[in-house]
């Protein structure tokens, strides 16, 4: 197996996998505040845009981490800092 499709096969595994544990934590932790806001909003009727404005708040920051694995993803497909170093050296060596 040569460089090229060493460095090829990691960066697809790497993706993979960050986009796997970056979306599944997000993807919990949103079903869960959404689950906690419904029973709240049940006990507390008259508080329900307290805790919906504080629910799109919370679900923003939570979907943040999600976008932020999804970048780090695509730098490491797109923009791998290892494809210029294997540029870099020359084809004999």
């Amino acid at each position: 197996m040569d460089s090229t499709t060493l460095i090829a096969t990691a960066s697809i595994i790497t993706a993979g996998v960050t986009i796997g544990f970056g979306c599944f934590g997000p993807a919990m932790s949103q079903g869960r505040a959404v689950a906690t806001a419904l029973t709240s909003i049940a006990q507390q009727p008259d508080a329900a845009p307290t805790f919906t404005r504080t629910l799109f708040v919370g679900l923003a920051m939570i979907e943040s981490m999600a976008i932020y694995c999804f970048v780090v993803s695509m730098i490491v497909l797109f923009a791998n800092p290892f494809w210029n170093h294997l540029i870099a050296i020359p084809a004999g060596k």
